[in-house]
Order: C-alpha cells, then sequence, then structure tokens
C-alpha cells in the first residue's frame, strides 16, 4: 500500500513539472503581428531631429507629366552615314587616317594598287586609237552607200564595228572614272597602277577595317563616316502605347551610361509597321544638340509626354528606395521629447522639379505629415 502510495506522488509531481514547463515556453512567445508593428516604427529625440537637420512636410498639389516610358538610340538619317568601300578589288597602299580623324568630302582617305588597273587603261588607249578608225570607216561607207558605190552590207558592218567599239571605249571610260583615275592623264600616257578612294561625305571616322597592304574585294567594307550634324531620337515604343503617342509631342530623355542630366526632343516622325517584337519605332528630333556631345549608337531612356496631370506629391527627399521598394516615413505621434515614424510602403511616378507624384495617395490625409528631409539617415539605421 505504501508502494502505491509513493508511485502515485511521483506520477502527480511529474506532471506538474511538465505542466509547468509548457505554460513557460507558451509566455515567452511574441504575437507575429507585433513584431512587424515594431519594425515600422521608428523613435527619434528631439536633438536626434535637430542635429540631422531633418524637416517635415506634407503632400501638396503639383502638376506632372504623363509620359510613355520607352528606350532606343540616338542614330542620324542613312544620308549621314556611309560605308565606303572599294569599286574594284586591290590591296591598300596608303591608308592616312584614324579612327576619328574628321573629313571633308572629297578628301583622300586610301589609295589601293592592282594590276589589272594598268590592264583597263591599256585597253582605253587601244579602243581609244580603234574608234578614231572605224569612225573614218563608218562615215566613209555611209557616203559610199548613199551614192550607191558600195554595198549596203559593208555599210552595217562598218556601222556595227564603229558602235561596238564606242560602247566598249565609253564603258571603259566611265570605269576608270569611278576608279578616279585621270583620263587625261592616261591619254598622255601616264598609265597607273593605283586608284584613290575620296569621302562622299562630311564627317568622322567610326570605323577602319584595313591597314597597309591588305586585300579588300568589291564587297568589303574599308571605313565607315558618320556626320554628327543632325541626329535623332531612334525609339521603340509598344503596341500597346502607340496610339497615344502624337507628333509634336515633347520626349525627355537621359543617356544612363553618360549623364544624369535630363535632355529634351520631340516627336517628329512615327512608324507605320509593327516589328516582330510589338514594337514601332518612333523618331525624335533633339533640341540643342550643339551644346551636347552625343554620339551615334548611345543608349537612351525616354519618356513621351502625352498630358499633363495633378498629383499629390512630396519633394523626391522624402522617398527612399530599398530593395527595389519605395518608402516614406509619416508622423504618428510628437511630443515634447522627440517623434515617433511609422515607415510606410508607397507607389510613386517620375520625379518633376524636385517633387515626386505620390500614386496612392487615397490612403493619406493632406494633414499626414512626413518626414522629408534625413529619410535616408534614418533608413540607413
Amino acid at each position: 500500500m505504501q508502494k502505491l502510495i509513493i508511485l502515485l506522488l511521483i506520477a502527480l509531481l511529474t506532471a506538474m513539472t511538465t505542466g509547468c514547463g509548457k505554460g513557460d515556453k507558451k509566455s515567452n512567445e511574441v504575437p507575429s503581428d507585433v513584431a512587424e508593428t515594431t519594425i515600422g516604427t521608428i523613435t527619434l529625440t528631439q536633438e536626434q531631429f535637430g542635429n540631422s537637420g531633418m524637416a517635415l512636410g506634407g503632400l501638396e498639389e503639383k502638376s506632372f507629366p504623363v509620359v510613355i516610358k520607352t528606350n532606343g538610340i540616338i542614330d542620324v538619317p542613312p544620308e549621314n552615314k556611309a560605308v565606303v568601300s572599294a569599286i574594284m578589288g586591290g590591296y591598300i597602299k596608303k591608308t592616312p587616317l584614324l579612327i576619328g580623324d574628321v573629313v571633308k568630302k572629297g578628301q583622300l582617305l586610301v589609295t589601293i594598287e592592282n594590276p589589272k588597273f594598268v590592264s583597263l587603261q591599256q585597253e582605253y588607249l587601244e579602243v581609244k586609237q580603234q574608234l578614231t578608225y572605224l569612225r573614218s570607216e563608218y562615215e566613209r561607207q555611209k557616203i559610199l552607200m548613199d551614192e550607191n558605190i558600195s554595198s549596203k552590207k559593208s555599210f552595217l558592218k562598218a556601222e556595227s564595228d564603229y558602235k561596238m567599239a564606242n560602247a566598249k571605249y565609253q564603258g571603259l571610260r566611265k570605269q576608270l572614272t569611278m576608279l578616279h583615275i585621270s583620263l587625261s592623264e592616261v591619254e598622255k600616257g601616264n598609265i597607273s597602277a593605283v586608284s584613290s578612294i575620296y569621302a562622299p561625305i562630311n564627317g568622322s571616322i567610326t570605323k577602319m577595317n584595313v591597314t597597309k597592304g591588305t586585300y579588300v574585294s568589291p564587297a568589303s567594307p574599308i571605313l565607315e563616316i558618320i556626320d554628327n550634324t543632325h541626329i535623332h531620337l531612334e525609339l521603340s515604343v509598344f503596341e500597346k502605347d502607340i496610339m497615344k503617342v502624337k507628333k509634336g509631342q515633347p520626349i525627355q530623355f537621359t543617356i544612363p551610361e553618360a549623364s544624369e542630366k535630363i535632355f529634351e526632343a520631340e516627336v517628329y516622325l512615327i512608324g507605320t509597321s509593327i516589328s516582330e517584337n510589338r514594337t514601332i519605332k518612333v523618331h525624335g528630333h533633339l533640341h540643342e544638340t550643339a551644346e551636347n556631345n552625343f554620339l551615334t549608337g548611345m543608349f537612351v531612356e525616354a519618356g513621351i509626354v502625352i498630358e499633363t496631370g495633378i498629383f499629390l506629391a512630396l519633394p523626391s527627399t522624402a522617398v527612399a528606395e530599398q530593395g527595389g521598394r519605395s518608402y516614406v516615413f509619416r508622423v504618428t505621434d510628437q511630443t515634447d521629447t522627440g517623434y515617433t515614424f511609422e515607415q510606410l510602403q508607397v507607389q510613386t511616378g517620375s520625379t518633376t522639379n524636385g517633387f515626386i507624384p505620390i500614386l496612392n495617395a487615397n490612403q493619406f490625409s493632406t494633414e499626414d505629415r512626413f518626414l522629408t528631409k534625413g529619410v535616408f539617415d534614418i533608413l540607413g539605421e
């Protein structure tokens, strides 16, 4: 009987100990919603607020452009770009230019050497000499036929020989002209194995594909010239937005890799066909191109302004970005000793004149006050 009582007492003590352990564990747990509220609230003393140069402000009505976001490149019209190649193949004899050199239309670019140039000039001189005789024979046979002295057959043969020689002569003359070989020098007997290539437009050398001694074929591009006096924007607008784009609308663009400055342009031409990636080309004319060192091929991020809207906004210094999201700090309590802020996520538009539109401003009151200076200091903490 005593054994049974002892066993019952041990069991009772064990149960009480286990129950107390479970109760302690439960009392130490923190509800998840309490933890989130704590993370979103920050308290600052008056001293911290003043020493950091912080300031408060409220939502204000501001005018903002409604834009279609797009991207593209800076380009030039086709007539301002020239790819230089050889009329006939040959070996590069002279290349005095480098990439970046400025050239004028008609300036010597390269010279090409080829023995075939000599053969063309020899053939030209031979045909020219034959042509003199054949012309004389043709005129003589015509006179004889008119006087019924010679047969028509002889006249037709003389006419055919003359016209064939003349066609060959004119063809060789044209080829030598295209090779920039002086006909007057050839006719004097000064035969050259070198052909010169001249600049077809004004501009700068952007590509140089050859060196001295390189063999080039007629299909090989030797160099490229671009004239930057008339550059433009070549933008790609998605199909869903193209109906909102009109000629004359302002364009604001940046060159992310080169500058943070916002540049201006306007819509000049709108494409009439859709590419495979469902975009349409929009051609924009730039403003004040002379003051900026734009280069062909620069990537741009642009916004086409389709209208102007009124939005509730905060100074751009009131909004901080972290992890791809935007945050503001709203005052929830203010006392003589300090301030309490809650961190809130907001949806924003593009910054204009130092203000940024709050797209979900309907969730706030116009009487709410926000931290407008020192946001990044708090977010960093």
